[in-house]
């Protein structure tokens, strides 16, 4: 499947055949062509099935048909969608609208399902058991999973699969099949360690606590601040310093496993309810040597490749439940009605609902277009960026509508637009803060 979708995945990244050049006999060496450069063979652009010629001499003016999903991916999201209508949706409903999961029996029935249908960990490379879909392939996919009460912050609730950090794939092999492979297996928790009561939005800066290597061992102090499932995941990823001396090149990446003594995690009270995060507290906390992720002092290289990479997922959900949030708005104006009247009807309500319906588009253009770009094996953090500050503003802006058109009904937790609203607003402070990807953006602009 993820050769077939990746064949599909960018329109400018597929070679075609060069076609024989067109126009006059006498367009040599030594003749100017258009806007005075020579006249050569000149290729169809990537994707175009039927390239016709203007009635200028020399130039291939090719026609575009369009871009559209291929039918694999096409049918993938319809498989989600079902999933999340006809499965999760319907438990949620029954259950406390602040649950942070399903209640286990009918996660381990749904998760059995998505299993038996190959709906099971997507994103994994394939040699570990999972679907191996490059990153715009899982926005897609993402965006569907997403669109149910908890989908901010558990899309899918977890019946789809679960991912380790990404830097653990520059780990050993043993530490591959000791850690990602069974977390991949078995749908586990697991967390990420970076962000520290100094700061989170710049570790290299910030990150103070110490890894010491004493034998064959390293002992780890310090305190991490909003650790996400710190307290009930099996394993996770923690950053620390190991060499002060070398500033940003001192920093290092290590597996710790929970129940590792020395180690504490407190859920932290906030306003959302999946995904708890955690205040972690490293007390001469003892790892082996061999739990060391990649090289000694490539720990801050690690930490950048995993917030980039997990930003178009992370930007997927915001824009996934954006969607569900306005389509929410447009089914109750369409039946609610004022002073005889549908809110259909209403200008103030139509303008609000066209608003959302164009940030909707151009936010799924912009996460797609820095997909791409990352699956190309370019640079996206800029793209990232943006995909990230612009989806979660659009995702406050659309749910704000939708719950202004709702009136009280949008405030009454009877609707998954009370729950979206309040954990909305982490979306532009998590993963970094809007003001901080405004200053990455700014900064490119002018290198």
């Amino acid at each position: 499947m993820r050769q077939r979708l990746r064949d599909h995945a960018d329109p400018l990244d597929r070679p075609v055949p060069g076609r024989r050049r067109q126009g006059r006999s006498d367009h040599g060496a030594s003749h100017a062509g258009l806007y005075g450069h020579r006249a050569r063979r000149r290729h169809a652009i990537p994707g175009v099935a039927h390239p016709h010629l203007s009635p200028r001499e020399g130039l291939v003016t090719p026609h575009f048909p369009g871009f559209r999903l291929p039918d694999e991916l096409l049918a993938l999201r319809e498989q989600i969608r079902r999933v999340v209508r006809d499965e999760v949706i319907p438990v949620e409903q029954r259950i406390d609208p602040d649950a942070p999961e399903l209640p286990d029996e009918d996660y381990q029935k749904i998760a059995a399902k998505t299993k038996a249908a190959g709906l099971w960990a997507l994103g994994a490379p394939e040699q570990y058991g999972g679907g191996g879909l490059d990153t715009f392939s899982m926005c897609v996919a993402l965006e569907e999973m997403s669109q149910h009460r908890m989908g901010l912050y558990n899309p899918g609730c977890g019946v789809f699969g679960r991912y380790p950090p990404p830097a653990i794939w520059a780990g050993s092999k043993e530490q591959i099949a000791k850690y990602a492979v069974p977390t991949i297996r078995d749908g586990l928790k697991t967390f990420f360690a970076i962000t520290e009561p100094s700061g989170g939005s710049d570790p290299a800066g910030a990150i103070q606590t110490r890894a010491e290597k004493r034998g064959d061992r390293w002992v780890l102090n310090g305190r991490k601040v909003f650790t996400s499932r710190a307290h009930d995941a099996p394993w996770g990823l923690v950053w620390a310093r190991t060499d002060r001396a070398k500033g940003r090149g001192g920093i290092s990446c290590f597996i710790l496993e929970r129940g590792t003594p020395g180690f504490t995690a407190k859920p932290i009270k906030v306003i959302r309810t999946s995904a708890i995060p955690n205040d972690v507290t490293l007390e001469d906390c003892e790892v082996p040597a061999e739990n060391l992720v990649g090289a000694e002092g490539q720990g801050l290289d690690l930490a950048f490749d995993l917030l980039v990479k997990n930003r178009f997922p992370y930007s997927a959900c915001n824009l996934g439940v954006a969607v569900a949030g306005h389509r929410m708005a447009i089914a109750h104006a369409k039946q609610r009605s004022t002073f005889g009247a549908p809110l259909s009807q209403r200008q103030a309500i139509q303008w609000m609902l066209a608003d959302a319906e164009v940030e909707l588009r151009a936010c799924r253009w912009i996460i797609w277009e820095g997909a791409w770009k990352a699956d190309r094996g370019e640079d996206a953090r800029v793209e990232a960026s943006i995909a990230k500050l612009y989806s979660s503003e659009v995702l406050g802006r659309v749910i704000d509508s939708a719950v202004q058109i709702h009136g009280g009904y949008g405030v009454s937790k009877e609707f998954p637009l009370e729950r979206w609203y309040r954990e909305a607003r982490v979306r532009r402070i998590g993963e970094g803060p809007s003001e901080v990807h405004r200053m990455v953006i700014a900064r490119s602009l002018f290198r």
